[in-house]
């Protein structure tokens, strides 16, 4: 779509208009994904997939989308939209006169709006892209949060509908009421209904407009209405009412509605002096405690002649202490102010990506070398250890397909590190790009796909170090300016002795997706976990689909459920991503997705070990049939698109195996 380009819709003549996808990006007949605006008032966005919604992007508040809080930051022009009483509307994009926009629908389902810089698109929006865009991943009454990394929850007042499913990480089943609403007249006492107010909410679908003209007024409407179970009151809008299941509900970061859940009154009040009891006690012992340390402090200053002048800086020189040169050779320790200089005291022009635990932005130092910058945040739940782990293995590791660190910065609560900069960025900003993937045939994805087992064999088998990377995925493949791959990351990585290895912790940490079935389900992780996430990668590569995000006509399959049925119907040759059909010797492809299949087995003993892998990819020997994968994660569990942190009290049993 071009600027003056519209969608409509026209209730009394059936009229609709719509921007319908190409069947992929070189073939121009009609796909499978459309874009249009719903009847609603107020209006949306919204893309299907055949009768199925995909993205929605809210209502319509007079210069905003409601589901898309930086749209004036994002947008690359301005929007029109018009409705009127007579069942009809449009929205249309725009002219300016500073420069051409324009608005796609790729392939893949994917809303773009793009600007001219003169000699090319520049990308300025796209849709969906977090996993909390997709289209009820959490169900009815349930929530999605955009945080590092994303979750499900549910609603307060709510609880799982499928406790098990949901506790796998498929949450489609939604939520369901702790509590039945008890709605009769004007109830009272332990029968009376309240209102939850929830913030930073994109407004769930199923919405309905009701002409009142303040908060008060929307709020007691829907309290004596028996079948509202929410309601919300939006700059722009005025009063929306929700009279059936809450559905598609996003809590943003930043921005954002207010929206009010229809509760019964004990699942807020019902417990109030029992609180205050016990935060009576909690705060009675706290005193009690802090007493008693600051006299043992008191009296180990008096013995020791101790200088109690201790500074923010103490946890820093710590952390700086914890780094012996022999730990780290030839790591450079950068000071903040040289970092804020180099990036632009880290301008969001600068920023190339966000990974699991924070940004990362480009730079270049006062000698015109070029870094990148990882800047962990303080909430990503990478701690010490983790931040530790990073510098002294990456630090010892060299091989061509590994990323390269330069050096630190820790200052207070800044904890920094620079890497070699990447021109190409990760692979995942070519493979799920409707026009870069072209950049990547299948020679090329055949190379990458070679250069990381090479990179996973010096890991288990040739580095001084043995190491398990434990968070092997996509975006953490890095490509240099000749596209060759380098695996980054190492926060989660494990060291071990001998041949084979074998750990067991109850504080998983990783990317769900990628994770093998036995550490996802026991915590139990090995070089064949490594394997696993090896196989995944290399479905993806060849198929250029996610292994979040991947769904199979009206069937919810998994990536790696369909490239289980392609190989054994065709080959795997279907599997392969159509817009490098062209490039690809289908030999070559189908050994591939029989060797990723492999990784891939439940049982970790079947997956071959680096060496075998390194061998099966580079020769054309015999391959031994796979076993039918039994490992299913659902398409709708999004939350393998970033990492899933879960921290339990950690306990961790370690085994060396001989061979």
């Amino acid at each position: 779509m071009l600027p003056s380009s519209t969608l409509k819709y026209n209730l009394a003549t059936g009229e609709k208009q719509v921007l319908s996808s190409w069947k992929s990006y070189t073939d121009p007949s009609v796909g499978d994904f459309v874009l249009q605006i719903t009847p609603q008032v107020p209006t949306q966005v919204l893309v299907t997939k055949g009768s199925t919604p995909y993205y929605r992007s809210g209502p319509w508040a007079k210069t905003r989308f409601t589901g898309i809080p930086l749209m004036d930051d994002t947008f690359t022009g301005p929007v029109s939209v018009q409705q009127d009483t007579n069942g009809s509307g449009s929205l249309t994009y725009l002219n300016r006169n500073d420069r051409l926009q324009r608005t796609m629908l790729t392939s893949k389902g994917t809303q773009e709006l793009s600007w001219h810089n003169g000699t090319d698109w520049v990308l300025n929006f796209v849709a969906p892209e977090h996993s909390c865009d997709y289209y009820g991943v959490c169900g009815p009454f349930g929530l999605c949060v955009k945080s590092v990394p994303p979750k499900c929850t549910c609603f307060k007042g709510f609880v799982p509908k499928l406790i098990e499913e949901w506790k796998r990480g498929n949450w489609t089943g939604g939520c369901v009421r702790r509590t039945e609403l008890y709605c009769q007249g004007n109830s009272t006492g332990k029968y009376a209904n309240v209102f939850h107010p929830v913030a930073r909410i994109k407004p769930p679908d199923f919405y309905e407009f009701a002409s009142f003209v303040n908060v008060e007024e929307c709020q007691k409407s829907c309290l004596h209405n028996c079948s509202c179970l929410a309601f919300a009151y939006i700059d722009g809008i005025g009063c929306l009412m929700w009279n059936q299941d809450l559905m598609d509900a996003v809590q943003f970061s930043e921005g954002g509605e207010l929206l009010s859940i229809r509760l019964a009154r004990s699942e807020l009040g019902g417990n109030k002096r029992k609180k205050a009891i016990t935060a009576s006690i909690v705060s009675l012992s706290l005193v009690v405690i802090i007493a008693f340390v600051a006299f043992c402090f008191w009296r180990y200053r008096v013995k020791h002649n101790v200088s109690a002048d201790i500074t923010t800086d103490a946890s820093q020189v710590s952390w700086r202490n914890d780094l012996k040169p022999q730990d780290v050779p030839g790591l450079d320790f950068f000071d903040m102010h040289t970092i804020q200089t180099a990036t632009n005291n880290f301008s969001i022009s600068n920023k190339l990506g966000q990974g699991g635990f924070g940004p990362v932005y480009k730079g270049k130092l006062q000698d015109g070398k070029e870094i990148a910058v990882k800047r962990l945040s303080s909430s990503s739940g990478q701690g010490k250890e983790e931040f530790m782990n990073e510098i002294v293995l990456i630090s010892k590791l060299q091989h061509k397909n590994l990323v390269r660190i330069l050096g630190c910065c820790i200052e207070g609560e800044e904890k920094l590190l620079i890497y070699e900069f990447m021109l190409n960025n990760s692979l995942d900003t070519f493979l799920f790009d409707s026009r870069k993937r072209l950049e990547i045939d299948w020679p090329k994805r055949l190379d990458i796909i070679q250069g990381i087992a090479r990179g996973i064999h010096y890991l288990h088998r040739d580095s001084h170090l043995k190491v398990i990377h434990r968070d092997l995925k996509v975006s953490n493949i890095l490509l240099d300016e000749k596209m060759n791959p380098k695996i980054s990351d190492f926060g989660l990585a494990r060291m071990y002795q001998g041949t084979e290895y074998q750990d067991n912790t109850r504080r998983v940490v990783g990317t769900l997706g990628y994770m093998a079935p036995e550490y996802a389900w026991t915590g139990m992780f090995s070089e064949k976990s490594d394997i696993y996430s090896f196989g995944v990668l290399m479905l993806e590569i060849i198929s250029g689909e996610k292994i979040s995000r991947f769904s199979y006509g009206k069937e919810e399959k998994t990536l790696i459920a369909y490239a289980w049925e392609s190989w054994c119907d065709t080959g795997g040759i279907d599997l392969l991503d159509k817009d490098v059909a062209d490039s690809c010797r289908p030999l070559e492809v189908e050994r591939c997705v029989q060797i990723g299949l492999l990784c891939v087995q439940h049982q970790p003993a079947d997956r071959p070990n680096t060496l075998e892998l390194l061998s099966m990819l580079t020769t054309t020997s015999d391959l031994p049939p796979p076993e039918q994968p039994t490992f299913v994660v659902h398409r709708r569990d999004d939350k393998s698109s970033s990492e899933d942190l879960i921290t339990v009290n950690e306990m961790t049993k370690s085994v060396i195996l001989g061979r």
